[in-house]
């Protein structure tokens, strides 16, 4: 195999015929895809003048165009930088001028801020997916293009803020993409005949690499949706009947919520992933409930992200597990002092595997630091119980100490989750003068529910040990998230400092 674009190309020799993608009304076969690819090549070299090693930025909704050009950069040796469609222009214009991206390929959507950033960034090729790029497409050769690149070429940039502030530029070789399909394929218990049904942003790894290319590598079907909406997440479920489908918790709980959910049909589903953050036990028994097994999977951009997953047969015996590591790529659980610590002992969780980034862009001394050795750090608080399976404690930088004591809010979030009233919580550590730290419990209120801070802090008794109690409560309008649905705590406590 020389690119990861052959999966498309060996699918089409295979079966031709068979869907591959589709959204709305627009549709390809392998068949289709790989002559799709092929003439992107032809474009975006010959009518861009796109060089190997080259960033081609991506700045759309969700759409068969972004995986399209995703593996054309993969045959042409560039690599394809989809942008987070949500952030502001000045975010836009730091990515763009960190990465050094020549190119920025837009959606009409966005037609506005590609205007400002063309304005703000010099030597910036500004090029619209209907007014240019699609007519070089049109015009493009149908000759074979080839290869310049192999697996050993970096195919994908995404720039992560992660939960912890300032964007990172996760490098990816074509190597890591064909890693993680086969630890997906493998740990989903993915067939040739399944069909996955997406709704997450495929700007984030998560949306792009858990399910969807897997899929392709598989030569599987892959149906989007435009973006994530209740309604019509589940009656896509209904008319398409996919047989897998991802969704982080507050896609869930939105569907969970929706008076649709009850009356959909969901026995086409034969498993449900999901991860991105802790899910409470409500959510995966939702779909339990429904005889749909919800599986834990648990990874980082850095990893692909596919990294520990839950074996679909063990999804109702060990709720709220992450599961284990998958085929390609090691874990283990480190103290403070770098020590190998054994089960049921807390620490930060490390990983080994050809799945892994090459590098954050132009950050040698961060990539070093993110490195013990050949295994990275991945900033997760886990630990492993007798029969070795991981479980996701909490983040190393949301870890609270007080007087001493480690606070994971993970445990007062379990807690909260259980509380009819809050339709959003998140708990944070703020300096505190006697302590070093005390709890804070950040919650949003469901529209006509009431609860008091007193209350709301007694329902901890019994629960947890006195000193994890929330010592203060903040109601708020909004939690702070990320595309992803991640709390952005760093946000959380910027706002409760400012105050």
């Amino acid at each position: 195999m020389s690119t990861v674009a052959d999966w498309i190309s060996k699918n089409a020799n295979w079966a031709g015929d068979r869907i591959a993608l589709a959204m709305g009304d627009e549709s390809f076969t392998y068949a289709e895809m790989d002559a799709a690819i092929t003439r992107r090549c032809h474009a975006l070299v010959e009518g861009l003048g796109v060089k190997p090693a080259e960033h081609v930025a991506f700045l759309a909704l969700n759409s068969c165009e972004q995986l399209l050009l995703l593996f054309a950069c993969a045959r042409v040796g560039c690599s394809l930088m989809p942008l987070n469609n949500r952030l502001a222009v000045p975010e836009h214009q730091w990515i763009l001028e960190h990465s050094g991206a020549r190119y920025l390929l837009f959606e009409p959507e966005f037609e506005q801020t590609a205007v400002e950033l063309n304005r703000a960034i010099s030597n910036l090729d500004v090029v619209a997916l209907e007014d240019r790029f699609s007519p070089l497409v049109a015009a493009a050769s149908d000759v074979p293009f080839a290869d310049a690149a192999d697996l050993e070429s970096p195919v994908l940039l995404i720039y992560t803020s992660g939960t912890t502030g300032r964007p990172k530029g996760v490098v990816h070789q074509q190597r890591a993409l064909l890693y993680n399909a086969l630890n997906a394929v493998h740990s989903q218990e993915m067939r040739a005949d399944d069909h996955v049904l997406n709704v997450l942003p495929l700007f984030h790894s998560g949306g792009l690499n858990i399910q969807v290319t897997p899929a392709l590598y598989l030569g599987a079907r892959v149906s989007l949706l435009r973006r994530f909406d209740p309604a019509a997440t589940l009656q896509a479920i209904q008319s398409l009947r996919p047989t897998m489908f991802l969704a982080v918790p507050a896609i869930i709980q939105a569907m969970v919520d929706h008076p649709l959910w009850g009356e959909t049909d969901l026995s086409c589903l034969r498993m449900v992933g999901t991860g991105s953050s802790n899910v409470p036990d409500a959510l995966l028994n939702a779909w339990h409930d429904r005889d749909i097994p919800a599986t834990q999977i648990y990874g980082l951009t850095e990893s692909a992200p596919t990294a520990i997953s839950l074996p679909i047969a063990e999804t109702q015996r060990r709720l709220g597990a992450a599961g284990k590591p998958v085929i390609h790529c090691e874990a283990r659980v480190v103290g403070r002092e770098g020590q190998i610590l054994g089960p049921e002992q807390r620490g930060e969780i490390q990983l080994r595997g050809p799945n892994l980034l090459a590098e954050y862009f132009r950050e040698p001394e961060l990539t070093a630091e993110s490195f013990d050795g050949d295994w990275f750090n991945t900033g997760d608080i886990g630990h492993q119980d007798v029969d070795g399976f991981y479980y996701i404690d909490d983040r190393k930088k949301d870890v609270i100490i007080s007087g001493g004591e480690n606070i994971f809010p993970a445990e007062l979030e379990n807690v909260l989750a259980f509380m009819p009233e809050l339709a959003e919580y998140a708990v944070i550590g703020a300096a505190d003068e006697r302590w070093g730290e005390t709890t804070v419990a950040c919650v949003v209120l469901r529209e006509g529910a009431v609860l008091d801070a007193a209350t709301l802090i007694k329902r901890f008794e019994g629960q947890l040990a006195r000193f994890k109690h929330p010592r203060r409560v903040e109601f708020m309008d909004v939690l702070p998230r990320n595309a992803m649905g991640k709390v952005l705590k760093f946000k959380l406590r910027e706002m409760l400092n400012s105050e």
